[in-house]
């Protein structure tokens, strides 16, 4: 499955963003989701991840109460509702797609391509 990563920007402290990951099947229900992030100098961590029908989430805990996870899967997209940013946010997002329900990166076989995502203080 090819994943399409969108809407990064540059954003205030405090402010919100909205990201996408558009598949290019219709087989995108077959899999669970998940979001990336990866700062400059630092390890790809996890961020959320979303089970294949949008029924279970689960978020890091630096951005728990932040972020919301959610998916349309007749749209075949994904999507990821940054709130109450903060520089420490600052990092480019990656959009993944896998078999498992997992946090672990190794899990996620697809990838996007990522989309940048700037918090200025």
């Amino acid at each position: 499955v090819q994943l399409q990563a969108s809407g990064g920007g540059l954003v205030q402290a405090g402010g919100c963003l909205r990201l996408s990951c558009t598949a290019s099947e219709r087989t995108f229900s077959n899999y669970h989701m998940g979001w990336f992030r990866q700062a400059p100098g630092k390890e790809r961590e996890f961020v959320a991840t979303i089970n294949w029908n949008g029924g279970s989430t689960y978020y890091a805990d630096s951005v728990k109460g932040r972020f919301t996870n959610s998916r349309d899967n007749a749209k075949n997209t994904m999507y990821l509702l940054m709130n109450n940013l903060k520089p420490e946010d600052t990092a480019d997002y990656y959009c993944a797609a896998s078999r498992l329900y997992s946090r672990s990166r190794a899990e996620y076989a697809y990838w996007g391509q990522g989309t940048e995502v700037t918090v200025s203080s």
